[in-house]
C-alpha cells in the first residue's frame, strides 16, 4: 500500500469516529457504525450483535446490506451468537477468515442465507468489556479482507465503543431529566390540589381542579373521574374532550375501570375497541383510541379510578412513565377525596348529633313543664266543674277537659316521636313495637315482622346509633305513608341476620314519580342515615304501592356521602342549622317514600 492510499484511509477512519461520535440517538449510533465499517473495508455485508447482560449470547442482530423482511422470512429466527459467531464471543479478538466455511466451528447457513465466504470480526470493548461484535463478509469482487481492513475495523470498533457509550449516558442523562420534569409537575399538581382543599369546601370544585391537572399531567386529550357509588362508577368530573360525560355510570364488574379499582392496579390500553369491556361513546368520550386507567385507593378504601384517554395531538400510547405518574398522581386525588369526605361527614354528624340533641331537649322541656301545665290545668277545670251548678258552665268546662286530653295525648306521642325513651332506656325492639301501635291508631292497617333480638341490661347487640338510624327509617317511612300514600295496609319487617340489619317498609298506596324533585329535605335525610352507617337504601315505587328496602352492616366504618350527594348533604345540614327554607336544591335521584314530606 503506498503513503497516499495509507493517509487516505487515515482520513476516512478520521470522518468515519467524528461521524460516528456525532450521533448521540443509541439506535442512529448503532446504524452509522455499520454504514462506516462497510465502506471503509468494501464489504457487502455487515452486522452488528449486541451481547446480553450475561455476555454469553447475542441479544441482538442488526444488519446492513440485507433485505431484513426478505432474509427474515428465508432464514427464520436470527442468529444469537453460535458457530463462527460464537467464537468471538468466547475469545474477544479480532478472526479473518478467507473462507468462513472451513473453520471448525463452522454449523453452516441456513437455507435461503445469501452466500457469504471472507470474514472478519471485531469485538467492541466499552470500559473493558466485551460489548457486542462488528461483523463484516463478502469483500468487494471477491477479495479477502486484509491486515488493514482488520486494523481499520479495530480503530473503528474503538470509536464505536466511545460513541455507544456517550450514547448510552446521553440517554440516561434525558431520561433522568424527563423523570425529574414529571416529578416537578406531579409535585406542583399535588400542590395545587393540597391547597385546593384547604381554600375550597366543595368537592366538586376539587374534582374539576384534579382533572385538569391529571391531564396536563400526562398530555392526555381526556380525562375522567369516576367515583365508586355501592355497585357503580360515577363520572364525578372531567377535563378535555367529553362532552355530556358528567352523571354517566359504569358497572363495576362489568366494566374495565371496575377491574382496575378492585385490582387495585393501573392498566394501559392501546386499542381501547379491543381491549375496553365498554365503548367510551357510551360514557361521553367520543373517537378514544389509547386509555390508562389508574385506581384511587386510600389506605385500602377504594375510591374511584382516573381515567385518561389519547396521548398528544395523535392520541399515541401511554407510556409506562406515564403509568407511573397518573398512578401516584390518583394516590394524591384519592387523598383528596377522603379529606374532603371526612370534612362534609363531620359536619352532617354533628349537625345530626345537634339535631338529635334538641329533641331530646325539647322533649324533656315539653315533658316536665308543659305537660305538668296541662295536667294541673285539667285538675281545676275539673274542680271546677263539680262546684258550678250553671248548666252552660258544666258544658264549656267538660269540653275544655276534653280538648286538654286531646292534647295531653298529642304531646305524648309527639314525645315519643321526637326521643322515644323506649329506645334509650330498652333497645329498638320495644320502641318499633310503641311506634307500629301509634300509628295503627290512625287507621292503618299494619303487619310486622320484627326479627331482633330482646331487650338486655347486660348487653347491646346494636349499637345505639344503629337503633337510632333503623328507628328513625321506620318512623319517616310511616309518616310519608300515613300522609301521602292513601294506603290501606302495610307491612314493616325488620331483621337481624348474615351482619346487617334489613329495614323493609312495604304499602299497598298510590306511589309516586321516583324522578320527581324533592321539596324538603326528610326523605334525603333517610338516605343520608343509611349511608353514613355503612349501609344502602333502595326504594321502588309505582301504582301498586312503594316498597323501602335498607341494608345496615353491624359494624362497618363511617363514610362520607359522593360527589352526587354534597347538594343534599349540604342543605340537611343548612336546614338542621338555620331551620326550613323555601327550596333546597337537593339531588332529583329517588330518595324518599311518595312525595317528600
Amino acid at each position: 500500500m503506498t503513503f497516499a492510499s495509507t493517509d487516505e484511509r487515515l482520513r476516512r477512519l478520521l470522518d468515519a469516529g467524528l461521524s460516528v461520535v456525532a450521533e448521540l440517538e443509541p439506535e442512529s449510533v448503532l446504524e452509522r457504525i455499520l454504514e462506516q465499517a462497510r465502506e471503509i473495508t468494501e464489504a457487502r455485508y455487515a452486522a452488528l450483535g449486541v451481547l446480553d447482560d450475561r455476555g454469553a449470547e447475542l441479544e441482538r442482530f442488526l444488519t446492513a446490506g440485507l433485505d431484513r423482511e426478505a432474509t427474515l422470512r428465508a432464514v427464520g429466527t436470527l442468529p444469537r451468537g453460535r458457530g463462527v459467531l460464537g467464537v468471538l464471543i468466547d475469545d474477544a479478538r479480532p478472526l479473518r477468515l478467507a473462507d468462513v466455511s472451513e473453520h471448525p466451528h463452522s454449523y453452516g447457513f441456513p437455507p435461503g442465507h445469501p452466500r457469504m465466504r471472507t470474514f472478519l470480526g471485531v469485538p467492541i470493548m466499552i470500559r473493558g468489556r466485551p460489548w457486542g461484535n462488528l461483523y463484516l463478509a463478502e469483500k468487494a469482487n471477491e477479495r479477502e479482507f486484509t491486515a488493514d481492513d482488520e486494523e481499520a475495523v479495530v480503530v473503528l470498533a474503538q470509536w464505536a465503543a466511545i460513541a455507544i457509550d456517550n450514547a448510552r449516558l446521553h440517554e440516561a442523562t434525558e431520561r433522568r431529566r424527563q423523570e425529574l420534569e414529571r416529578a416537578v409537575r406531579a409535585l406542583e399538581a399535588a400542590r395545587d390540589i393540597s391547597q385546593a382543599i384547604g381554600n375550597v369546601e366543595d368537592l366538586s370544585l376539587v374534582l374539576e381542579l384534579i382533572a385538569k391537572r391529571g391531564r396536563a399531567l400526562v398530555d392526555a386529550r381526556t380525562l375522567l373521574i369516576l367515583l365508586q357509588e355501592d355497585d357503580q362508577l360515577l363520572v364525578a368530573a372531567s377535563a378535555g374532550h367529553a362532552a355530556g360525560a358528567l352523571g354517566q355510570r359504569l358497572p363495576l364488574k362489568e366494566s374495565t375501570s371496575g377491574r382496575v379499582l378492585q385490582r387495585g392496579h393501573a392498566e394501559r390500553i392501546d386499542d381501547v375497541r379491543a381491549s375496553l369491556q365498554i365503548a367510551p361513546e357510551s360514557f361521553g368520550v367520543p373517537d378514544a383510541r389509547t386509555a390508562l386507567l389508574a385506581p384511587m385507593i386510600q389506605r385500602g378504601t377504594a375510591l374511584g379510578v382516573l381515567a385518561a384517554f389519547d396521548r398528544g395531538a395523535d392520541g399515541e400510547p401511554f407510556t409506562e412513565a406515564d403509568e407511573e405518574l397518573l398512578r401516584s398522581f390518583a394516590q394524591s386525588a384519592a387523598n383528596a377525596v377522603a379529606i374532603n369526605r371526612s370534612v362534609e361527614t363531620a359536619r352532617l354528624r354533628a349537625a345530626i348529633a345537634a339535631a338529635d340533641a334538641e329533641r331530646g331537649r325539647w322533649a324533656r322541656e315539653l315533658h316536665d313543664q308543659t305537660l305538668q301545665t296541662l295536667g294541673g290545668l285539667r285538675v281545676l277545670l275539673a274542680s271546677a266543674q263539680q262546684r258550678s251548678g250553671a248548666v252552660a258552665s258544666e258544658a264549656a268546662v267538660a269540653h275544655a277537659i276534653e280538648d286538654i286530653e286531646l292534647e295531653i295525648a298529642n304531646l305524648r306521642s309527639l314525645i315519643a316521636d321526637l326521643r322515644p325513651a323506649l329506645l334509650d332506656d330498652i333497645g329498638l325492639l320495644p320502641a318499633l313495637e310503641a311506634l307500629l301501635e301509634r300509628r295503627r291508631e290512625s287507621g292503618l292497617e299494619i303487619e310486622q315482622d320484627l326479627a331482633l333480638p330482646e331487650p338486655s341490661s347486660e348487653r347491646r347487640i346494636l349499637q345505639p346509633a344503629l337503633e337510632t338510624t333503623v328507628y328513625r327509617l321506620v318512623q319517616e317511612a310511616l309518616t310519608n305513608v300515613v300522609k301521602h300514600a292513601r294506603a290501606k295496609s302495610v307491612r314493616v319487617s325488620v331483621r337481624l341476620g348474615d351482619g346487617a340489619v334489613t329495614v323493609d317498609v312495604e304499602d299497598d298506596g298510590v306511589g309516586f314519580d321516583p324522578s320527581a324533585r324533592t321539596d324538603g329535605f326528610g326523605l334525603t335525610g333517610m338516605r343520608e342515615r343509611a349511608y353514613l352507617a355503612g349501609g344502602s337504601l333502595q326504594i321502588r315505587s309505582d301504582r301498586r304501592g312503594t316498597r323501602l328496602h335498607a341494608r345496615l352492616p353491624l359494624h362497618a366504618p363511617a363514610r362520607a356521602g359522593s360527589p352526587a350527594d354534597q347538594a343534599a348533604a349540604q342543605g340537611m345540614v343548612d336546614q338542621l342549622v338555620a331551620g326550613p327554607e323555601p327550596e333546597l336544591a337537593v339531588d332529583p335521584r329517588p330518595v324518599g317514600l311518595h312525595r317528600p314530606r
